[in-house]
């Protein structure tokens, strides 16, 4: 059997990498279309990503990885593995545009509710923090249709405003 510790860093591994997929292509995106385009293909590439965890979610599978996904700090808060290298890579804003997974998987599996951030590493809070609440019939509306949904996540949308316009 593994040693939990070892388990631990496979997964920290396994999630560096998807982090660094997530850059890759958002930043080729951006590149090739520009933002405002290029921001719209992720925003729908991350929805079809919510879509397909709410359904696996739904049939039984594990969200998230119990260990090594949060480092674990003794008297401190956790830090996310994927927020860490968004940040390592410089990249806040097109790395924010994972963080809108948790309301794509939670509107997918429920358009009525949506989780959002309330403090989000990579914005430069010390932590992750969430709360779920309900949904406007815009927001469904823009998220069911494909348009600029990154709103349903406040804090995330302000940022990238502020941060690409």
């Amino acid at each position: 059997m593994v040693p939990l510790s070892e388990a631990e860093n496979e997964v920290k591994v396994a999630t560096q990498r998807l982090a660094l997929l997530h850059l890759a292509f958002a930043k080729t995106l951006e590149e090739e279309f520009g933002w405002v385009k290029g921001k719209q293909i992720v925003l729908n590439s991350i929805k079809r990503y919510g879509e397909y965890v709410a359904e696996r979610t739904k049939q039984g599978h594990q969200s998230l990885p119990k260990y090594g996904f949060w480092e674990r700090r003794e008297g401190k808060p956790s830090l996310c593995e994927l927020g860490k290298i968004m940040l390592e890579m410089r990249e806040p804003e097109l790395g924010s545009m994972y963080c809108l997974i948790d309301p794509a998987k939670v509107m997918a599996a429920d358009p009525d509710e949506k989780m959002i951030h309330t403090r989000c590493m990579i914005l430069g809070h010390d932590e992750c923090q969430f709360l779920t609440v309900k949904t406007t019939d815009k927001e469904k509306n823009d998220f069911s249709e494909n348009k600029d949904w990154a709103y349903v996540d406040p804090i995330i949308d302000d940022f990238l405003k502020e941060k690409k316009g």
